[in-house]
């Protein structure tokens, strides 16, 4: 809901759900995650029209996600801190995928939890060091690379997500969230436009490959770090 409703402007809460191509008022029992789209066979019970397979898909995205942060930090403060990120990356993944935009409904809200949150979680200086690390880091780049190419080169969204992102994972997760991203944001990028036939100059939402360097510094950001000081005495 938040993914479909975000980017046309509409509230999250009024009205309730419903289907968007008949308005017919999804009852509870239609309304179950995943079992509620294999009883239904994808199709709204009262259109017969087919629901789009991205429900069952964030549903399933979803409880992957809270399930690894369980795993990951116990039943704990860090699982509602972990739980918040994840889901909201989930949704901006989405957003930034369908409509290349990043809603500030989500992302400015994020900072300020990142921050609320951050005693319990990575520390007070971590989470100010890593939110003005991510967000200063790419209004920098934006900057600079605007000037090199005449055009713009990040959109204020990815700013404002890195932000996001850096008052939750710290330093350290701005700097695997990056490199991820950008290895992932050439290589997968260069490929679409090659299989596609599309042109260099066709844009491409970067938010997504940053989401995906973000799930990984936060789940395995730790080992990565111990991993890389090895190598110096390997």
């Amino acid at each position: 809901m938040v993914i479909y409703r975000l980017p046309r402007e509409e509230s999250i809460v009024y009205p309730p759900s419903h289907c968007p191509n008949c308005s017919h008022p999804i009852s509870w029992w239609e309304n179950i995650p995943l079992l509620s789209y294999i009883i239904l066979r994808g199709r709204c019970r009262e259109c017969r029209q087919p629901i789009s397979p991205r429900y069952p898909l964030v549903e399933l995205a979803s409880a992957l996600l809270i399930a690894s942060c369980y795993l990951s930090f116990g039943l704990s403060i860090r699982l509602l801190w972990s739980g918040l990120l994840t889901l909201s990356l989930l949704a901006v993944f989405f957003i930034d995928l369908y409509h290349q935009i990043i809603p500030d409904e989500i992302d400015l809200p994020g900072i300020l939890v990142g921050l609320l949150l951050s005693p319990w979680s990575i520390g007070i200086v971590p989470s100010l060091t890593g939110g003005i690390l991510g967000g200063g880091g790419f209004l920098l780049i934006g900057f600079l690379g605007g000037r090199m190419l005449k055009k713009e080169a990040l959109g204020g969204g990815d700013v404002k997500l890195m932000a996001m992102i850096g008052t939750f994972l710290g330093p350290l997760g701005v700097l695997i969230t990056t490199f991820v991203g950008a290895l992932l944001g050439a290589l997968i990028g260069t490929l679409w436009l090659k299989l596609s036939g599309k042109g260099r100059e066709t844009p491409i939402p970067f938010g997504p490959f940053l989401i995906v360097g973000a799930y990984i510094a936060l789940f395995w950001g730790q080992e990565i770090l111990q991993w890389y000081l090895s190598l110096g005495t390997g």
